[in-house]
């Protein structure tokens, strides 16, 4: 069920959403050089990796030059990438993982396999389901990026802190989703961005 819902509406929302990815594009390529995408291996379900698709919001090559983490003080984020975070409108190429099956609407948001390493214990019990665009982390945390801004050390913030808080929320979630649980947490993340 979970994911017949996932197909049909991510295929809905490609649809309706295609003239604004094709205003996103433009106004990408306009800020600055480089791809429109940004693809990064996350780890999925069952520990397979896949490729996260995000619209492009920092300056090409952005992880060959800082860390992986990103707050909200990253000179790297270009001018139009600070209005597509805001917003949450850089996640909206998800709904092609989501299609393909990669990821669903709501679940543990996938990391990066470094961190994933780290964590693997909770990893296996996260991993049994996919990954999603939204979870009740992702909401706690929508200012992830002013609280790491304020921290000497992002990276270390992030690993030592914030992502362990995550794991600990999404966990809860993966023992006790249901449909009622997903729409809730659909609702909430379209009211915490607008």
């Amino acid at each position: 069920m979970k994911r017949f819902f996932d197909f049909v509406f991510s295929l809905f929302g490609i649809i309706v959403c295609l003239p604004l990815f094709a205003i996103i594009a433009v106004l990408i390529k306009l800020d600055s050089a480089g791809p429109v995408f940004f693809k990064q291996e996350r780890i999925g379900k069952d520990f397979k990796s896949f490729k996260i698709y995000k619209f492009r919001t920092m300056e090409d090559n952005a992880e060959k030059n800082g860390p992986k983490i990103t707050s909200a003080k990253d000179n790297r984020i270009t001018r139009i990438g600070n209005y597509l975070r805001k917003y949450k409108l850089d996640e909206l190429p998800q709904l092609f993982n989501v299609l393909r099956g990669e990821m669903s609407f709501v679940g543990p948001r996938p990391e990066v396999k470094e961190y994933v390493n780290i964590f693997k214990s909770d990893y296996k019990r996260l991993l049994r389901i996919r990954p999603g665009i939204t979870d009740p982390a992702s909401i706690r945390y929508s200012n992830e990026e002013k609280i790491l801004a304020v921290a000497d050390n992002w990276e270390e913030e992030y690993r030592k802190n914030i992502l362990p808080e995550k794991i600990k929320l999404s966990l809860h979630y993966v023992d006790n989703h249901n449909v009622i649980t997903d729409l809730r947490l659909i609702v909430k993340t379209i009211l915490k961005i607008s």
